[in-house]
């Protein structure tokens, strides 16, 4: 039976029915793998935002213009050959880093307290380890909720 309110318990069936903990070593061990997952979220998301900075520095230091980016784009302006495997790196990182964070979002619905800890801890270390001197980097686009 799933739990549909927060428990704290080692027993947890954790996003596979194979993925179940019954002793305190694999609790344990689940609560780490969690918290490393979480982390991980946050330094692909560094990563992304560092891949991305130098298209955002390059457009922002032109010379403003009378076009919107979105026309800008669509006229054949903004999208250059010479960057598209940067756009395609960028785009296959941003799809790995959301299915990590569904993956995060659904073990935190297994409404167990430890998991729920150790994604949001791992979330704020991570955080703090790699993203903690985000003033540089300009955020404009930032679809998901869970950054």
């Amino acid at each position: 039976m799933m739990h549909m309110t927060f428990y704290w318990g080692r027993d947890v069936t954790l996003l596979f029915d194979s993925w179940k903990t019954k002793t305190w070593v694999e609790y344990s061990l689940t609560l780490l793998t969690c918290f490393l997952f979480s982390a991980f979220y946050q330094y692909l998301e560094d990563r992304r935002l560092r891949l991305k900075q130098p298209q955002l520095s390059s457009s922002s230091s032109t010379a403003p213009t009378t076009t919107t980016p979105l026309l800008e784009s669509k006229l054949g302006g903004g999208g250059g050959g010479a960057r598209s495997p940067v756009k395609l790196l960028g785009a296959l990182m941003f799809g790995v880093n959301s299915a990590i964070g569904y993956m995060l979002m659904l073990a935190v619905m297994s409404f167990n307290g430890g998991v729920f800890v150790a994604v949001v801890v791992g979330l704020s270390a991570g955080y703090l380890a790699f993203r903690s001197n985000d003033r540089d980097v300009v955020v404009v686009d930032n679809p998901c909720a869970c950054a």
